[in-house]
């Protein structure tokens, strides 16, 4: 019976909230599908941890963490890295645009920034994190958060100016 619960728990939370995490996910990636498959995994992770992590409390919370460990990691791992292939795969079918071009340059920008940066940024100001919960989730200090923080900005305004140049120029 507590079985039962505790899948029907999660399956609803995760139809829930599957959507909102690929999003997140794409913003570090930059690849719909490495995005689908970094939800994937934070979705593994977080079940084997459900009952535990139900209890404590914050569960969206503790999934983004997962999310971001999970990207940082894949970066971390040297044999992580695209490989060549004899045939090219049919590709499927693409998220449609729903921005204008505003937001197409900062993402261009976006994926430009290293890992570590783009964590930040996207869990400071597209997830709306604390400084400290991005600290705690990225396992570093406040100020360093702080400092990426700012570094990245710096460097996204200059990468998005640079771009922004670029496509008016066309």
């Amino acid at each position: 019976m507590r079985e039962a619960v505790r899948e029907r728990e999660f399956r609803e939370f995760a139809e829930a909230r599957q959507g909102q995490l690929r999003r997140s996910a794409y913003l570090l990636c930059g690849d719909w599908h490495q995005a689908q498959d970094l939800t994937q995994t934070t979705l593994m992770k977080l079940y084997a941890s459900w009952g535990r992590v139900r209890r404590d409390g914050n569960v969206e919370a503790y999934a983004r963490t997962i999310l971001t460990r999970v990207f940082i990691d894949q970066y971390r791992k040297r044999g992580w890295r695209e490989e060549p292939t004899e045939e090219v795969p049919e590709p499927g079918p693409a998220e449609p645009p729903v921005t204008p071009e505003l937001r197409l340059v900062m993402q261009a920008a976006l994926m430009q920034l290293p890992p570590r940066y783009r964590a930040v940024l996207v869990l400071r100001f597209w997830e709306d994190w604390s400084v400290e919960q991005t600290a705690e989730a990225l396992r570093v200090t406040p100020g360093t958060v702080k400092s990426q923080s700012a570094r990245g900005l710096v460097r996204l305004r200059g990468l998005v100016e640079g771009l922004a140049g670029e496509t008016s120029g066309r």
